[in-house]
């Protein structure tokens, strides 16, 4: 993954801004997994992070974004999902369940990316456009070259009912991971 890929959806940064936005990610996770999304703001990130809060707020529009960016930044790092099978449907399944799991050990964290995602902050509607494209590129490479577009919108569909399954509290990820396995089935045959 580029440097540029990682960039701030905000500004371009250097090595010590690229630290504090780090340092500021943590801090959110940190207190998610403590507190919950509903006590997370900026502010206290800041505080927990040891940054100033009008630092946090150059980087960082809302609370949403911070989040909507920290699980970006988790998604653009993961190694692809390793594909074992020969088949395009265990290799989709590979993929979904290698994204779904992603979160799966942070259960607080996984609910707020889900709360950020659905926001309507224009910054976070900028990592939106970045989180779906990645997953369709990866969900299109596990396809391979016959890829009918239709099994592909249908595969992102499922990918993201599931994360808003898993966000509303109706089973963990690892849960949801194993029903998405069932569905891509379904869908591929």
């Amino acid at each position: 993954m580029s440097d540029t890929a990682l960039e701030s959806t905000r500004r371009r940064l250097t090595a010590k801004q690229a630290d504090t936005v780090d340092r500021l990610g943590r801090a959110a996770v940190e207190i998610l997994t403590r507190d919950g999304f509903s006590d997370l703001t900026v502010r206290r990130v800041a505080a927990e992070a040891g940054v100033g809060a009008a630092t946090a707020y150059t980087y960082f529009s809302s609370k949403e974004h911070l989040v909507a960016e920290v699980f970006w930044r988790k998604l653009a790092t993961a190694s692809p999902a390793l594909h074992d099978s020969d088949d395009a449907a265990g290799r989709v399944i590979d993929v979904l369940r290698h994204i779904a799991l992603l979160v799966a050990d942070e259960p607080q964290f996984a609910g707020a990316v889900t709360s950020a995602l659905l926001g309507s902050d224009p910054d976070v509607e900028v990592l939106r456009l970045r989180i779906g494209r990645d997953i369709h590129d990866r969900l299109v490479a596990a396809l391979g070259p016959d890829r009918d577009p239709d099994v592909i919108e249908s595969l992102e569909l499922l990918y993201a009912g599931a994360l808003v399954r898993a966000g509303m509290g109706y089973g963990s990820y690892s849960d949801i991971a194993d029903r998405l396995e069932k569905s891509a089935r379904l869908i591929l045959g």
